[in-house]
């Protein structure tokens, strides 16, 4: 990616301690754009609200030689850096409410990256978290949707390997500089991303920008601003999931999120989401649906042949499946072919409507769900 003539003006004010996305915007608002800023000085920068004399002075300290060193080190790490003017910065984030100013791209971003969905969960998740990420991301992915996620341990991992799993894009957005690959048990996957063009690693934050707790909730805007929507798969009533949710909701986007245990604290999160008003995702129909004509578009002339078979069914499942091939069943149906017991039929049906495989219909009868070449 070619950047902006203005990229070296953009850096200067970018790395100045104390300006983040809104002093940045609020500055250029008033005075002009950024080399106008950078040409005003102290006095005027003083006049804009929240610029005090710590700021002013964190603004006049950085160099020419900061700036330099600051691409020099983005290029030896193969990354690119674009500013708000690029015109390859995404137009999506360009319209919430506080955009990064600057962007460090590893990898590469593509126009088709805007039709994005975020999986966001839990870093402490369980088994049936993981495989719903894991899941969801390659349906999302084979339908054509690029999957945005945060790169942390748990939910966002399960999604960025479902998506290149599924052969998709994924984009894994940092709470830290781009020197360093936060948690260190994921450089591997950062690499294959990269390495197999499958999308990118991403940040706003200045490349040698350690790994600090309060960079993360920041760097969740820009998850859900890649984002047509986001899906939270599992979630704790504290998570940060539920502040990517949050944002999402005051960026306009949908806000997805996957129903879970009702005493399992993993699931208190994302429980009350769907109470109070997130769609309840149970499939990838009910994620394209919200999405109205964009949801439409990406299942558009595929045949819909192929049976859903989700990811690590167990021995049951599989054989209750097995005989749903031919016809719908109602449990008791299912338990005379199948020789179980009523309450394990019972069961292991409900999971398998949640895992997708499985639609109910009415008179408790089960039929198999048939996707568009989505899996």
């Amino acid at each position: 990616m070619e950047p902006h003539p203005r990229l070296n003006a953009y850096l200067r004010l970018h790395l100045a301690d104390g300006i983040g996305s809104i002093l940045f915007r609020r500055l250029i608002e008033a005075l002009g754009g950024v080399e106008q800023v950078l040409a005003a000085g102290p006095g005027q920068w003083r006049k804009v609200e929240g610029v005090g004399e710590k700021t002013t002075a964190g603004i006049a300290a950085v160099t020419d030689a900061q700036v330099a060193e600051e691409l020099a080190l983005a290029s030896q790490r193969g990354v690119a850096v674009v500013c708000l003017e690029d015109e390859d910065y995404p137009k999506a984030l360009k319209m919430i409410h506080d955009p990064p100013p600057v962007l460090y791209v590893r990898g590469r971003l593509e126009a088709g990256d805007a039709v994005a969905v975020g999986i966001v969960g839990s870093r402490h998740c369980t088994h049936y978290g993981l495989e719903q990420a894991e899941r969801f991301a390659q349906l999302l992915a084979r339908a054509g949707f690029t999957i945005i996620s945060g790169g942390a341990r748990g939910i966002d991992t399960a999604g960025h390997r479902g998506a290149l799993a599924a052969g998709g894009r994924t984009i894994a957005v940092m709470g830290c500089g781009l020197c360093h690959a936060y948690p260190q048990e994921n450089a591997e996957l950062f690499d294959r991303i990269v390495a197999e063009g499958r999308g990118a690693v991403i940040s706003e934050l200045p490349m040698r920008t350690a790994v600090l707790g309060g960079n993360f909730p920041t760097r969740n805007r820009i998850i859900s601003g890649l984002s047509l929507g986001v899906l939270v798969v599992e979630a704790a009533r504290r998570s940060g999931a539920l502040i990517t949710a949050r944002e999402a909701s005051e960026q306009g986007r949908e806000v997805f999120a996957v129903p879970g245990r009702v005493d399992s604290p993993l699931s208190q999160g994302t429980n009350e989401l769907i109470r109070s008003g997130a769609t309840l995702v149970q499939n990838l129909e009910d994620i394209l649906q919200e999405l109205g004509q964009v949801g439409a578009a990406m299942t558009a002339d595929e045949p819909a042949e192929a049976p859903v078979l989700p990811p690590g069914l167990n021995e049951t499942e599989q054989k209750l499946l097995a005989e749903l091939d031919g016809q719908p069943l109602s449990v008791d149906d299912l338990v005379h072919r199948s020789g179980l017991p009523a309450g394990k039929v019972a069961g292991t049906m409900t999971m398998l409507v949640l895992k997708g495989a499985v639609v109910q219909q009415p008179g408790n009868v089960f039929a198999r769900r048939r996707a568009k070449n989505r899996l």
